[in-house]
């Protein structure tokens, strides 16, 4: 009888919610479709796999591919870059988004702020094609105007992006300036549910802006800077491919190969597809790993986490 009335009760509860339901229909299905199924096909890395054998047909090799890539001189660089990308991209591109969402917080007049707010959202819709093609016109040694301000002060035209040194700087800027006002809006939509009444309980208190913010705004969000910074640290590794392919070369490898550029080139150039999958997966595991730390270290100090 108890089990019969929970089932009962399961299913009621789906009738109940059956829009919303189906409105999360078409997100599961993705997920199933693109995430889930294809994850099957991990166990090529440990195949020696050619397409025209097939899947089944191909020889089991076991660990062969990720004895081949830690073997291999250039995998010390090639995580080393993704790692310094990952890191240089959360120090710089998660906190500017909190910065900026608490200044225009501040900001009283309406128009102002959707102007700022609409600005700072469009070049996240950028394509990376066209952010890269604006990165290489601005910074060319010809008539970049990079370069035509530093010749105007009697410098040197550099080529940023034949130099190695250059490549981490462009990219990491250029990865601000994309996510600054993208980035605000879950902290603009967090600061906008914290309750008013804090704010004049701290104005006759004698609060000022500042310690208002410091003592009231930073608290109030700190949940949900946890969770993005959770979210963030576990996807350390997961550098963009798109961006570095348009602007990287030969040239630069020394600083901007990363994981996703070597899987790429081995395994859609070269057609190495066992090997590029055994790299894709210990970057997957080593993204894992992270996030479950990140989100352990959460919890521990701030009681917020993700599970």
């Amino acid at each position: 009888m108890a089990d019969g009335h929970h089932k009962k009760t399961f299913w009621q509860r789906v009738y109940r919610d059956r829009y919303l339901l189906l409105l999360f229909l078409p997100c599961l299905i993705y997920y199933i479709l693109f995430k889930y199924v294809p994850m099957w096909g991990v166990l090529i890395s440990f195949k020696d796999f050619k397409p025209f054998i097939g899947f089944m047909g191909s020889d089991w090799v076991g660990l062969k591919h990720y004895v081949n890539f830690f073997s291999n001189p250039d995998a010390w660089r090639i995580i080393r870059n993704t790692l310094f990308l990952g890191v240089y991209s959360l120090v710089w591109c998660f906190p500017f988004p909190i910065i900026f969402a608490l200044a225009l917080n501040e900001v009283t007049r309406t128009r102002f702020k959707k102007f700022v707010q609409t600005i700072s959202y469009m070049p996240h819709f950028l394509s990376a094609v066209v952010v890269c093609g604006m990165l290489v016109s601005f910074l060319s040694p010809i008539r970049g105007i990079i370069n035509t301000i530093i010749t105007m002060f009697g410098g040197e035209a550099i080529n940023f992006l034949s130099s190695p040194a250059w490549f981490r700087t462009i990219y990491v800027a250029s990865e601000v300036w994309q996510t600054l006002g993208w980035g605000a809006i879950v902290y603009l939509a967090a600061i906008s549910n914290v309750d008013p009444q804090y704010y004049e309980a701290a104005k006759l208190d004698g609060a000022s802006r500042l310690r208002q913010i410091w003592s009231i705004t930073l608290p109030c969000i700190a949940p949900t800077v946890a969770t993005m910074l959770i979210l963030r640290v576990g996807s350390i590794l997961e550098v963009g491919l798109e961006k570095v392919l348009l602007l990287y070369s030969p040239t630069i490898y020394e600083t901007s190969d990363i994981i996703a550029t070597y899987v790429y080139r081995q395994g859609m150039v070269s057609g190495n597809m066992s090997y590029a999958s055994a790299i894709g997966l210990f970057s997957s595991i080593i993204n894992l790993v992270l996030l479950v730390t990140a989100n352990y270290f959460s919890k521990k100090f701030s009681d917020t986490g993700l599970f």
